[in-house]
């Protein structure tokens, strides 16, 4: 990256491949950790020899070079026009719709009410901590970080809950939110941020209308697009064509909901499932199912690799200030605390009408795992004291997440269910959360 050479999208894609191909592979010969702490890791040890580089060598550049580098990625436009449809689709194709239904009204009361509820919590903690420690962080911007720092993805221990034998119900209720929690997160989000942007007063009428446009039409956009895939797919035997269409409801879908306002994430969710069960079940013969799932399987794969890098390179874009650590660390039990309240107090409401065991609050509050998505949310902020506070609490409770959460979430589940078959090799853990 020499200064005057111009990267280009294809150059940037090129280097994050490269650099995701590479260090897994070491991770995966010699650290042996699950790919998205490995990763993640890796990337945050890099960023920081390169930091310590520029400062032994004053001539040195390289940290320059690879700011210019990160900063020059659009993170919003990359994951949430992006990478986010992708992931959402191939997350929704594996969830059980049968027994997501079993499991749907904690999935809708945690992926709304308990976003609502963290996001509440979250934002008044963090507007007492930064006037605390003399940063003045306006009440309305310390509900935007809230907002980005409520959404989480269980998705990275989907596949610890079905070695420890967890109830199918629970696993669905866990897949489910993860689906439908971000998309609801990114609405609320948009809505935060546009009145702190404004200046103007929140209006919370207006609020829920704009959250029952967006988040609504998504999913009728995801069903209509999900049913035309379905009755294309039904109507030949083709699996090169059978997994395009696939690929054109991703992006076409998005595109089209981007156009019309409204939720995109939620669209893809909604159009994952149709196609991942009515679709798998009745419109595809087994060679198709095959090369569909394992294309998908593959294409998840990828691009989680590529986000976890990503947040381990961030490091680099975050300014030194003991108080922004001090906030960020804080951040960590405020953020796991708020999470605690928003899953505890609508399981308690509906323990008489369904009891996911005594698993499902745990697994819900430390499964919980921030990531990507904060940090894409984070980094398309406008410049400013705030930006700068929530891109370094994001960062270290999105690294806390990643690291201790994800690192020991089949711990836990151990220690819950000591006769529960818990495969501990870190090699075979899955793919990491989208987040």
């Amino acid at each position: 990256m020499n200064h005057g050479v111009a990267i280009t999208p294809l150059d940037a894609a090129a280097i994050l491949i490269v650099l995701a191909a590479a260090l897994g592979y070491i991770n995966h010969r010699f650290l042996h950790l699950p790919q998205s702490v490995g990763l993640t890791v890796m990337g945050a040890v890099a960023s920081l020899i390169v930091i310590g580089i520029d400062r032994v060598l004053p001539a040195s550049t390289i940290g320059d070079d690879t700011l210019a580098f990160i900063t020059g990625i659009d993170f919003q436009a990359t994951l949430m026009d992006g990478m986010l449809s992708f992931l959402l689709f191939a997350g929704a194709l594996h969830v059980d719709w049968t027994e997501m239904r079993r499991g749907r009204w904690p999935i809708l009361v945690l992926s709304t009410i308990g976003v609502v509820i963290s996001t509440v919590i979250v934002g008044g903690g963090f507007f007492a901590l930064t006037h605390a420690l003399g940063l003045d962080v306006p009440l309305m911007w310390c509900l935007v970080f809230g907002a980005l720092i409520s959404p989480t993805d269980p998705v990275a221990v989907m596949g610890v809950l079905k070695r420890a034998q967890v109830g199918p119900t629970l696993q669905a209720t866990v897949a489910g939110e993860s689906l439908f929690n971000d998309g609801v997160g990114v609405v609320v989000f948009s809505i935060l941020l546009a009145t702190a942007i404004s200046n103007e007063s929140f209006s919370v009428m207006h609020g829920l209308e704009l959250f029952a446009v967006e988040a609504g039409g998504g999913a009728l956009l995801g069903l209509v697009t999900g049913w035309v895939a379905f009755r294309a797919m039904r109507s030949i035997d083709e699996y090169n064509v059978e997994v395009m269409i696939s690929l054109a409801v991703v992006m076409g879908g998005y595109a089209l909901a981007r156009q019309l306002h409204i939720s995109g994430p939620v669209a893809m969710a909604v159009a994952g499932l149709l196609i991942g069960n009515h679709g798998v079940a009745h419109a595809m013969s087994d060679t198709t199912r095959d090369y569909l799932i394992k294309f998908w399987s593959l294409i998840d794969e990828i691009l989680n690799a590529v986000l976890f890098l990503l947040i381990g390179l961030v490091v680099v874009t975050i300014p030194f200030d003991v108080r922004l650590i001090i906030v960020g660390l804080v951040s960590i039990p405020l953020v796991l605390a708020a999470r605690a309240i928003a899953v505890l107090l609508p399981l308690t409401a509906m323990r008489p009408f369904l009891n996911l065991g005594s698993l499902a609050p745990p697994i819900l509050i430390w499964g919980g795992l921030r990531g990507g998505i904060s940090i894409a949310l984070v980094l398309g902020l406008p410049d400013g004291l705030s930006r700068s506070v929530e891109l370094t609490a994001t960062y270290i409770v999105v690294l806390f997440a990643v690291i201790a959460q994800g690192g020991t979430i089949a711990w836990l589940i151990e220690r819950l269910r000591p006769g529960a078959a818990v495969n501990t090799d870190h090699s075979e853990e899955p793919a990491a959360p989208i987040a």
